[in-house]
């Protein structure tokens, strides 16, 4: 071993230490070894900030925006909802579906972000189902990390092990090069977790509720109740040979003739349906489902749908709970003062002015009942107002009422959830220049995030917020390692440490100590610095042993992915551990026997795939 070599794992087993600890925070690491490297000699500075000019450092960060526009828009969080409404309150399907889902929409978003996503989602689902919330968040954590072995974009440890074939001249990995083995991995990974479920928590005992905290605000399901609003919502199609088709909403006067507040229109568009928000010179048309609130005394809603020529359809929640991405309420008060006092709802013109129906009245601690439209308010009067999630954002800027409550839900809207279809579709354009392979994958990005831009999924603003500067920063300061150890004969040394250690066996036995060594390295630092680590390692054993590269480069890419073992080994993990109230060593109990399924799969099917 020469000086510069040792002087190099000096500093690498510095860095590893200061991972483990914390201390300072990785991205501050990766800086001071920036800084340092160069000083000993063994790489110039340009070389040590080549990973700035890096195309998959951009990709990266582009990949970041893409995810944003996903949340920004609910396109994401829609499929939450249909999480939702298909389990039930069947735990088998619920945990089938949600690690299926997860993975997916993991396959192009940060696996991160979609624990973050998904987490209220499950809480939610084991508050209202009964099903202890540790039983669910594991497979939530666990489905995000397999979603890393899904396409080439799915995770930073895939586009360095991409990266560094290609440094090689290599052709690289094609965007569904690793969805053979992600997707044998998630299948037996749910038939594992359906049967580990039973180490992670005590099922709950009948009739007991399981152990969610109380929100810290109401939701909008404790408003319909406490206004009593079931049954008075209604959803009606219109006709063909309705009078209302071609008319304007101040032609026919459906609030005064009828009884009927129109909440919102339901519009079929080019890619999916949209809401329209009610107006005087709203005009409707055939096809059109209206979202309807009748008061008490309103004619029977039979009686109406027969007159204007109406279809009745099904109601998919509570009181439009199933439209809650895009419409919300809010509990408002009339101050002094207010111009607002002895007015009626209607004459004050309440809805043309805020974008928002009032549908509930409190005066004191009951509710009022009747046609609360045409009562005149009063002071302390409490309204609560239904309407799109901007209108409900702009009332903090009202001066004539005072905002008293917002829901829970407002937490979870997406601030542009009609771009959704055009998010999709920026999506979609990225994945298929991928596939396709005529421009590069940053490029491709690069393209998704104008587009994103462009169809206002995401802002400026918006997209610089999302995109992690941390993990940038940390990859390009592990890759100066790799140039060092390369030029040092460390990475000869390692690989020739490893063949060793394989001895005379067979090239799968390399393959198996490569994931063994991946993953244990993971276990004290990040994901991504390991994979910047071990990739040239395992392509020098390869090259040493005379076979393609390609077997051990994904290899180390799995391996990277296979953090299942404790709570720190990833930041997929650490999301969970207090929803799930988790300890060290639930993740060591089950996490550690299906990463030995992960490297039993990586070992038997990787030669299949890419044959040494």
């Amino acid at each position: 071993m020469t000086f510069d070599l040792a002087l190099v794992l000096g500093l690498l087993g510095a860095a590893i230490v200061m991972f483990a600890m914390n201390r300072p925070r990785m991205d501050a690491v990766a800086l001071i070894m920036i800084t340092v490297l160069p000083l000993t000699g063994v790489i110039t500075m340009d070389e040590a900030l080549a990973g700035f000019a890096d195309p998959n450092i951009i990709l990266i960060a582009a990949l970041f925006v893409i995810g944003e526009g996903l949340v920004r828009t609910g396109a994401a969080q829609r499929l939450g909802d249909w999480l939702v409404a298909k389990a039930g309150r069947s735990e088998a399907r619920l945990i089938t579906l949600l690690m299926i889902i997860v993975a997916l929409v993991g396959s192009i978003m940060s696996s991160t972000g979609v624990v973050a996503i998904f987490i209220p989602v499950v809480l939610r689902i084991a508050a209202n189902s009964g099903i202890a919330p540790g039983r669910l968040m594991m497979p939530l954590s666990m489905a995000a990390l397999i979603s890393g072995m899904m396409t080439l974009v799915a995770t930073a440890p895939n586009l360095v092990v991409h990266s560094e074939l290609v440094r090689r001249g290599h052709e690289g990995f094609h965007f569904f090069s690793f969805t053979p083995f992600g997707i044998p991995i998630l299948i037996l990974a749910v038939g594992y977790m359906l049967f580990a479920r039973r180490w992670l928590t005590r099922a709950p005992k009948p009739g007991e509720a399981a152990p969610a905290p109380p929100p810290a605000r109401p939701r909008l399901s404790d408003w319909v109740e406490e206004y009593r609003l079931a049954g008075r919502e209604h959803r009606l199609r219109i006709k063909p040979d309705s009078p209302l088709a071609g008319r304007t909403l101040a032609e026919m006067d459906l609030r005064g003739g009828a009884g009927v507040n129109i909440l919102a229109v339901e519009r079929g568009g080019r890619f999916s349906k949209r809401l329209i928000q009610p107006r005087a010179s709203t005009e409707l048309n055939a096809g059109d489902v209206l979202l309807l609130d009748l008061a008490a005394e309103a004619p029977d809603i039979k009686a109406i749908a027969r007159e204007y020529g109406l279809e009745r359809r099904a109601l998919a929640g509570a009181y439009f709970s199933d439209h809650a991405q895009d419409i919300g309420m809010a509990e408002i008060m009339v101050p002094d003062p207010s111009p607002l006092i002895g007015r009626t709802v209607v004459g004050a013109r309440f809805r043309s002015r805020h974008d928002l129906s009032v549908i509930g009245l409190k005066r004191g601690r009951q509710a009022v009942e009747g046609d609360i439209l045409d009562t005149e308010l009063e002071l302390g009067d409490t309204l609560l107002v239904i309407g799109p999630w901007r209108a409900i954002r702009a009332l903090d800027d009202a001066r004539e009422m005072i905002v008293l409550n917002l829901p829970a839900e407002l937490e979870e809207a997406p601030p542009a959830a009609s771009r959704a279809p055009y998010a999709l579709l920026s999506l979609g354009v990225m994945i298929g220049l991928m596939v396709w392979g005529v421009i590069p994958n940053v490029q491709a990005a690069l393209i998704a995030c104008l587009l994103m831009g462009l169809f206002a999924c995401v802002n400026l603003n918006a997209a610089y917020r999302s995109i992690h500067w941390q993990s940038l920063v940390l990859i390009v300061g592990m890759l100066p390692f790799s140039i060092a150890l390369q030029q040092t004969g460390g990475v000869d040394l390692a690989a020739q440490g490893l063949l060793a250690a394989t001895g005379e066996a067979s090239p799968r036995m390399a393959l198996a100590a490569i994931f063994i060594t991946t993953a244990v390295l993971s276990l004290f630092i990040s994901n991504t610095a390991t994979a910047v680590l071990m990739a040239p390692v395992a392509l020098t054993v390869a090259d040493a042993l005379g076979a393609s590269p390609y077997p051990f480069a994904m290899t180390v890419a799995l391996a990277a992915s296979a953090a299942f073992m404790t709570p720190v080994s990833s930041p997929v993990n650490t999301l969970v551990v207090g929803p799930g109230k988790y300890t060290f060593m639930d993740f060591v109990r089950v996490g550690t026997p299906f990463a030995l399924v992960a490297l039993l799969v990586s070992v038997v099917m990787t030669p299949w795939i890419f044959p040494f």
